[in-house]
């Protein structure tokens, strides 16, 4: 953003929303910010409605998430209903929706992206609680470095990756209160101070092939402190809570939530033809921000189309529907707005399940169900070199994520974008080695 456009942006921002996008980013600001409040209020309403508005239940519900261990793969669904996670879910993202207002942040693809996934992760492993010493750690760093906040917030909220650490420290060690609340939130702050740095450093490493680079540098980060915890005794158990079935509940519902994205984007879209063939030709390498590039309404629509893939995905295969694989649905929509796109996903998806399917797993197993979800981090390698570059991306992305969560030992939610990031670090260098190749055959 250049400095001279900072005062359009945030005059945007102030102005009453419209219901009509005009199709240019500091005046549809507004519409996005009503995006990023109102999903998260129904995520909100939608874990009450499925408790019954029985405040009690929810109270226990999210006490029971607060105090359980949190690696991976902790699914909130099979530990405390049904109404409770999705309470948690609202809350976290309105907070994440919230913070990214008062600050000031441009509400664009980045936003949507963070949101959508704070939403989706706050089903397994995110909850009230042990997101917050994350985030203070990266105001640390911002107060640090004399930087505002506003600059790193996005890094924060994606950084909650870590919010693990932060839960087993405090519940997991065996420490007397309240020091296991000092100890559980010194553990989270100092994991996000050194975010912001790393994170920033090993783009390099993908290049930008990898979307979730956060979770790429939480992976970092947490083989680090579990390789301290395991040469000081301290043996941290997995999750392994894993809730069956829900097709019945949740697919109506998946149904009615995207497509509302969809109907949203042809409402608020100006040019939705335009906007929508400009997606899908884009590579998605980061950073592609579609409501800046493209419009509000080719970026929601984008999203819902993206989460009717996912969905689809699941039901084909007869994978469940819970608290990992919504979050993955979730997190697939939301990166619609910040470089996913059916071109990019598709072959690794497909990818994914042929490499499932020839080997000793199965595509509706735990593992490779969420690594065709997650695993379209790698979708611009699809987007630039194309749809066989994509498959094999997403072929190596199953072998390698089903094996990498033992390095970070579940502290790191985002155990796909540590291995996007892997994956993408090796295999872009030859593709664009070949790419290369190919343009010196042409001249």
């Amino acid at each position: 953003m250049h400095p001279e456009q900072a005062p359009a942006i945030i005059k945007a921002v102030r102005t009453p929303f419209r219901f009509r996008a005009v199709g240019s980013l500091p005046e549809d600001s507004p519409l996005v910010g009503r995006v990023l409040v109102v999903y998260p209020l129904v995520f909100l309403v939608f874990g009450l409605a499925l408790a019954r508005f029985d405040l009690a239940a929810v109270a226990r519900g999210l006490a029971t998430l607060v105090r359980e261990p949190d690696v991976l793969i902790n699914d909130y669904l099979a530990k405390a209903g049904l109404g409770a996670p999705f309470v948690n879910a609202g809350l976290c993202s309105l907070a994440a929706a919230l913070i990214l207002l008062a600050l000031r942040v441009v509400p664009s693809g980045p936003a949507l992206a963070v949101v959508f996934t704070v939403a989706g992760f706050s089903l397994f492993g995110k909850n009230i609680y042990n997101i917050w010493p994350v985030i203070a750690g990266v105001w640390l760093h911002a107060q640090a470095v004399r930087r505002p906040f506003s600059e790193f917030v996005i890094v924060a909220l994606f950084g909650t990756a870590l919010a693990p650490l932060v839960s087993e420290v405090s519940f997991g060690f065996g420490l007397a209160a309240p020091w296991n609340y000092v100890a559980g939130a010194a553990a989270g702050i100092a994991a996000g101070f050194f975010l912001p740095p790393l994170a920033t450093h090993l783009l390099q490493l993908h290049q930008g092939y990898n979307l979730y680079n956060v979770g790429l540098t939480a992976g970092f980060i947490g083989t680090v402190v579990m390789s301290v915890f395991r040469a000081a005794g301290i043996e941290i158990p997995g999750g392994g809570a894993w809730a069956k079935g829900n097709g019945g509940v949740f697919i109506p519902v998946l149904v009615v939530f995207f497509s509302s994205l969809i109907a949203l984007g042809a409402i608020y879209g100006p040019r939705l033809g335009d906007g929508l063939r400009g997606i899908i030709a884009s590579t998605g390498r980061l950073v592609s921000d579609f409501p800046r590039s493209f419009g509000i309404g080719p970026a929601l629509v984008n999203m819902g189309v993206v989460g009717f893939l996912g969905l689809s995905y699941v039901v084909i295969v007869g994978g469940d529907l819970n608290g990992p694989t919504i979050g993955g649905l979730l997190t697939m929509c939301g990166f619609s707005a910040f470089g996913k796109q059916p071109r990019n996903v598709l072959p690794v998806m497909a990818g994914v399940w042929i490499a499932a399917t020839l080997s000793r797993y199965s595509p509706s197993d735990e593992g490779p169900l969420l690594a065709a979800l997650f695993g379209t981090c790698l979708a611009p390698i699809a987007g630039r070199y194309g749809p066989l570059a994509g498959m094999l991306a997403g072929a190596l992305h199953l072998v390698i994520v089903v094996n990498v969560g033992y390095l970070h030992g579940g502290l790191n939610l985002y155990n796909n974008g540590f291995s996007g990031g892997l994956v993408a670090g090796m295999l872009t260098p030859f593709l664009e080695a070949l790419s290369e190749r190919r343009r010196n055959r042409g001249r």
